[in-house]
């Protein structure tokens, strides 16, 4: 078949099946063909500026000189070698960077190859952890409005849903739970106490549910949950996936809690958006629980690509720029210039619910009413900032911004500007 007459667009219809996407509606996707900074620039020649990194994998900006330079430098040392068995310098030393700044009881790295997958390795290491031990906890406690992956464990520990709707009846069991308040903390307490000897572990996304519409929820009482958890000999994992390397204003969640996780899953921006990779990082505690005589103690799991030395290599260089002195204060001026929008429309007739959480902000469109991703009115909002460059994703009719670190102040004003100028 000679494609050579068509555009990318045209090409991609052909081919591909898209991600979240109704295929009816759908329409042609925007064929992008160059990345520069907070910038992406599609076959026509137009320039988006990529509000979202790219569904939030994205810390330094498209095509960054520095991190290219050292995967094309480790592309032409080794590209890829068996993580069984054998090891190679940039997993090596991408655990020991990570380990100095996660908290003080992470001990050991797991790699896998993305959120979901780094999701269900926490959760077969919290399970087989009491199998191991000789405890029959097989119950896992989660939020009702949280998301952790697709893959069939980390979406049965997500909450329930028209995305859900199909698997229904192969999901596992959850307890499901509410954010906590001061209000309701006793109520999740007593649900915790009719389940608590047979609970392998608490799932949670700290401070920001993403995906669940960008919820957020106050520190002080996610700490009173964990530490009522710790008490019942329940472990925590804790899904940094999307919160992690620097979006909470801080260089991950748990550096705004004093109760510290067991278990935590990173992905996302691990890599500053340039290739796939997971961790998911324990304490010692746990990974003893697999040192056995046993064989089939052991934990089971691995990928084909773990701890791929490229993808290793492009996290190294993203954690030296993310230590910078300039990435640093890029980070808090962001969250300035997005507190300074989220004060201006505060009161704002037809945005509601305005809520920030470092470079994290959010807000509904509309007058009010139930929240959900299948009622979107906001696409017209979506179509709308396209049109003047802008690259904004609502989940449903909750719109964010999520911008990579080098987004500069006049582009975050034309976005303010331009999102007040479409909903009014």
């Amino acid at each position: 078949m000679n494609t050579q007459h068509l555009t990318w667009g045209q090409r991609d219809s052909a081919v591909n099946w898209h991600p979240f996407t109704p295929i009816k509606t759908a329409g042609e996707a925007i064929a992008i063909v160059r990345g520069e900074g907070a910038y992406l620039y599609d076959e026509k020649g137009k320039r988006y500026i990529d509000a979202i990194s790219s569904w939030w994998v994205n810390l330094h900006g498209h095509a960054h000189p520095y991190i290219a330079e050292q995967v094309y430098e480790q592309l032409r040392t080794l590209e890829h070698v068996i993580f069984a068995g054998f090891t190679h310098p940039s997993a090596i030393a991408l655990s020991e960077e990570l380990l100095t700044v996660l908290p003080g009881n992470q001990r050991k790295v797991f790699y896998s190859d993305n959120g979901s997958t780094a999701v269900e390795v926490a959760l077969k290491m919290a399970l087989q952890y009491a199998y191991n031990r000789g405890e029959k906890k097989t119950k896992i406690l989660a939020f009702r409005q949280g998301y952790h992956g697709d893959t069939f464990g980390a979406m049965a520990v997500g909450g329930r849903s028209g995305w859900t709707e199909p698997f229904a009846e192969l999901l596992f069991d959850v307890i499901h739970i509410d954010l906590p308040t001061a209000e309701n903390l006793p109520e999740i307490q007593a649900v915790i106490d009719q389940h608590a000897d047979q609970v392998a572990c608490f799932v949670y996304e700290p401070l920001v549910l993403g995906a669940g519409g960008m919820l957020m929820y106050e520190a002080v009482h996610l700490d009173a949950l964990l530490h009522y958890c710790r008490s019942k000999h329940i472990l925590l994992v804790q899904d940094e996936i999307f919160v992690g390397f620097g979006r909470t204003g801080r260089m991950f969640a748990a550096d705004h809690l004093t109760v510290k996780p067991d278990i935590m899953c990173l992905s996302k921006g691990l890599t500053g958006g340039t290739m796939p990779l997971g961790v998911t990082s324990c304490t010692d505690a746990i990974y003893q629980a697999f040192c056995t005589d046993n064989a089939y103690g052991t934990l089971f799991h691995g990928h084909s690509f773990t701890a791929n030395p490229l993808a290793c290599r492009a996290a190294l260089a993203s954690m030296e720029l993310l230590k910078s002195a300039e990435t640093q204060a890029s980070i808090a001026r962001i969250a300035a210039q997005q507190e300074a929008f989220r004060v201006r429309v505060a009161s704002h007739a037809t945005i509601h619910s305005v809520r920030q959480c470092g470079i994290i902000l959010a807000m509904n469109l509309g007058a009010g009413g139930k929240d959900s991703y299948f009622r979107n009115p906001s696409r017209h909002v979506f179509e709308a900032l396209l049109d003047r460059g802008i690259l904004l994703r609502p989940l449903g009719n909750v719109l964010y911004l999520v911008p990579p670190y080098c987004i500069s102040n006049a582009d975050l004003q034309y976005i303010y500007d331009a999102i007040l100028g479409v909903v009014e």
